[in-house]
């Protein structure tokens, strides 16, 4: 019985993807001006510079991280008990900073790194990009993402170390962590906040990305170039 159910599920399973792949085979080469799987490469790669030049510029904004609850940066497992341990000893005015100047400098960051962000689009290559344009809500950006994350990174450290130092966050850090430190039977803690921040900053990035794919996708009024509207009318 058991086997029985699951030849069946398996065959199910290969007729839904052997129906995708049908309709991803049915759209257009170029010929005679329709599209190519490059033009639908330059559609998505248009998708994603909208992306950051109409989301990821908010980020930039004051507050820009800190009230956005889709990127605000929260403190880090180890960091709550610094936290708690400060309010514990009346320190709660000095743990809302320590909190303000983290999505302080990620603010700062990104605005300073933005074009590292376009570059990073302008680079990237859509080998599929059929199928990328029939997935997810989100295929686009999650495909920058895995292609761009590690290179990002190494570029966007340097930029929030930086941020850190520009914002004061790196001398409110040290005072938390010494006060908290100096708390009698505490375990003394030394956290790396620029790659903890680093990493969050680039996670709002992609979000805010992803945000204005969906958009593109869902909304035809967001399609705002004739080759958007002419590639993601593919994906209707």
């Amino acid at each position: 019985m058991i086997r029985k159910i699951f030849a069946i599920t398996s065959i199910l399973f290969i007729t839904s993807c052997a129906e995708l792949q049908q309709v991803v085979d049915s759209l257009p080469d170029q010929t005679n001006g329709i599209l190519s799987n490059a033009d639908i490469g330059a559609g998505l790669r248009e998708a994603l510079d909208l992306g950051i030049d109409k989301q990821v510029s908010k980020l930039t904004q004051k507050d820009g991280f800190l009230n956005n609850q889709l990127v605000k940066i929260l403190l880090p497992e180890e960091l709550k008990k610094v936290d708690k341990g400060l309010r514990d000893i009346g320190l709660s005015k000095l743990a809302n900073e320590g909190l303000k100047v983290l999505n302080r400098a990620a603010e700062d960051a990104v605005g300073e790194a933005t074009p590292i962000f376009v570059n990073a689009v302008k680079g990237i290559t859509f080998n599929d990009a059929k199928n990328i344009l029939l997935g997810n809500d989100n295929a686009a950006t999650a495909y920058l993402q895995a292609g761009t994350k590690s290179a990002l990174y190494a570029k966007f450290n340097p930029v929030i170390k930086n941020s850190f130092a520009k914002v004061g966050a790196d001398k409110v850090w040290s005072n938390i962590i010494t006060k908290y430190n100096s708390i009698p039977f505490v375990k003394k803690v030394n956290p790396d906040l620029t790659d903890y921040t680093t990493n969050e900053a680039l996670k709002g990035v992609y979000t805010m990305i992803a945000v204005e794919e969906k958009e593109i996708r869902n909304k035809v009024g967001s399609r705002t170039t004739s080759l958007l509207q002419k590639v993601f009318a593919l994906q209707d």
